[in-house]
């Protein structure tokens, strides 16, 4: 592996950058940040939140990151409500809408920012290589740019602000137990099979868990949404009357909300099918079991995560983010999440800092080489493996929708705990 820190081409490439934040972004003066101390309070989820990272980092640079590992509603309310409690905001792009139009995020200048114009164009474009994705519910394109640095409104076309800087993605699907259920599973629908009473699970976080729902019911052929990502009330009474039938009927053996709850519901065997994320599935793995992240015909639901800066940053905090963000799109940080089975936002970065055996397992669909080990040296997949779901290109082509926050979501959460309750 090479080294994280840049050579001189590195530093003849970055000399580019003007100005003290274009300086601090090299990352060559970690001392000087050793003797200001500077804490960066990072407000997230303890997903993204990675030990290994801020140790890096910190060693790197100096900086110190101090975590503050909320839900994935807190982070949105936080932001709303106490801008000042953080430094570094990582949310997801469907929050942006609650969030923007307060003013408490401040635009990102991507003049400070050394690879914005790396940053993959599912982000910038809605494409992936060169083809348009399914864009239903926030797909990032729509809310990535801002029209100005203090602006409270998105902008229609690319400029020089980012409301988020692109961290981590992924599309999900469902995730199955192949041993267990012993036959080709290609469809959403597969989920409300009666065949799986009592072994499916689906996702209780209401603005995700109800994708997932419209995924089937149009798997299904009950209906077909103008946006699952935007329903009308109208449609999440349709979508929640059929998941209300389904548990009544005893289809779920649990609703699930935290990560190794999944992962234990699955690893048990207690269920065979359910809303899985890719990680989650890579945990099951590592335990010796067999267990599949589904590509099915319809598609995946994608999300996609990114860094924000709180409007009223300023001074050496502010220098310390876009040096921070700089650091976390030059390689190691993106090679480390494409080994856990997340996307980089920086592809040819995070190429250079992974084995050419890995990149092919990882990013190219191709049979594994050797063993494939997480960034703690787990076995994931012995030699011969293929990544479930292929390539990057067959994956993150395959989008059909994207996470999002409806007009009607007091409602729709409303409805959904009515199905909880049921």
């Amino acid at each position: 592996m090479t080294d994280p820190i840049d050579s001189s081409a590195g530093l003849q490439r970055r000399t580019l950058l003007q100005g003290t934040a274009g300086i601090l972004a090299t990352g060559i003066a970690p001392f000087v940040h050793a003797q200001e101390k500077i804490v960066l309070r990072y407000l997230g989820t303890a997903v993204n939140q990675d030990k290994a990272i801020a140790e890096k980092f910190k060693a790197d640079t100096g900086i110190e990151i101090q975590y503050v590992a909320v839900t994935t509603d807190d982070v949105t309310k936080r932001a709303v409500t106490a801008p000042n409690s953080f430094d570094l905001i990582d949310t997801e792009f469907f929050s942006l809408k609650k969030i923007v139009p307060t003013g408490n995020l401040k635009g990102i200048d991507t003049r400070k920012i050394k690879n914005a114009d790396k940053i993959t164009t599912l982000f910038t474009k809605g494409e992936v290589a060169g083809k348009a994705v399914g864009d239903q519910g926030t797909a990032p394109k729509k809310v990535i740019y801002l029209e100005g640095e203090k602006s409270k409104k998105f902008a229609t076309a690319p400029t020089q602000f980012m409301s988020l800087i692109p961290t981590v993605y992924n599309a999900d699907t469902l995730g199955i137990r192949p041993d267990l259920i012993k036959r080709p599973i290609g469809s959403w629908a597969e989920l409300l099979n009666p065949e799986f009473k009592g072994k499916a699970a689906i996702l209780n976080i209401p603005s995700i868990g109800i994708m997932d729902a419209a995924m089937v019911v149009e798997a299904k052929g009950i209906h077909k949404y103008a946006d699952k990502g935007n329903m009308t009330k109208a449609e999440i009474d349709l979508t929640i009357k059929t998941l209300i039938e389904a548990k009544k009927a005893g289809q779920f053996r649990a609703l699930w909300k935290d990560f190794n709850e999944s992962v234990n519901l699955m690893a048990s065997g207690e269920v065979v099918i359910q809303s899985m994320w890719s990680p989650a599935v890579t945990a099951v793995r590592t335990k010796g079991i067999a267990c599949n992240f589904q590509p099915l015909k319809e598609g995946y639901r994608a999300w996609a995560a990114g860094f924000g800066l709180p409007a009223t940053l300023s001074g050496k905090k502010l220098d310390g983010t876009y040096e921070f963000i700089n650091w976390f799109l030059d390689g190691w940080a993106g090679a480390y999440l494409n080994r856990q089975g997340y996307y980089s936002a920086v592809l040819d970065t995070a190429k250079a800092k992974m084995e050419a055996y890995e990149w092919a397992y990882w990013m190219e669909g191709k049979p594994a080489s050797q063993d494939i080990k997480s960034p703690n040296g787990d076995l994931l997949a012995k030699a011969g493996a293929v990544r479930d779901g292929g390539s990057y290109e067959q994956r993150m082509g395959g989008i059909a929708c994207w996470n999002a926050v409806m007009d009607e979501n007091e409602y729709m959460v409303r409805k959904w705990n009515e199905f909880v309750a049921a």
